[in-house]
C-alpha cells in the first residue's frame, strides 16, 4: 500500500493514488496540482519521514471543481441583557483527485 501525508492550508491530509478529498480553495477548475509538501511517505515496506518535508517527493493531482461548502449557523448570546447575533460563514472548498505519488 502507497500512500503519503501532504499538508496545503495549513491542514494535513493522509492521501493515496485515486483518492479523491475536499481542501480549501485552490485554482482553476482542470488544472493539474503539485503538492511539495509531503509530510510522510509510506511505499509498501519503506517509510521515509519528512523533516519537515520529504525531500524530492511530490503529489500530482488533479482539480476537479471548486464549490461552496455547507452553510454553518453561528449564534452569540447573553443572558439577561436581551443580546442575540446570529452570523453565517460558509467556506470556499476545492474537490481534487491525487494521481499520482513520486
Amino acid at each position: 500500500m502507497k500512500y503519503s501525508v501532504i499538508k496545503t492550508g495549513g491542514k494535513q491530509y493522509k492521501v493515496s493514488e485515486g483518492d479523491v478529498i475536499e481542501v480549501d480553495k485552490l485554482s482553476k477548475d482542470g488544472s493539474k496540482v503539485t503538492f511539495d509538501n509531503v509530510l510522510l511517505l509510506v511505499s509498501d515496506s519503506s517509510l521515509k519521514i519528512g523533516k519537515p518535508y520529504v525531500s524530492g517527493s511530490k503529489v500530482e493531482a488533479e482539480l476537479i471543481e471548486n464549490f461552496r461548502g455547507e452553510k454553518l449557523r453561528i449564534s452569540k448570546f447573553k443572558s439577561k441583557v436581551r443580546y442575540r447575533k446570529t452570523t453565517g460563514f460558509r467556506a470556499e472548498l476545492s474537490r481534487i483527485k491525487i494521481k499520482k505519488i513520486i
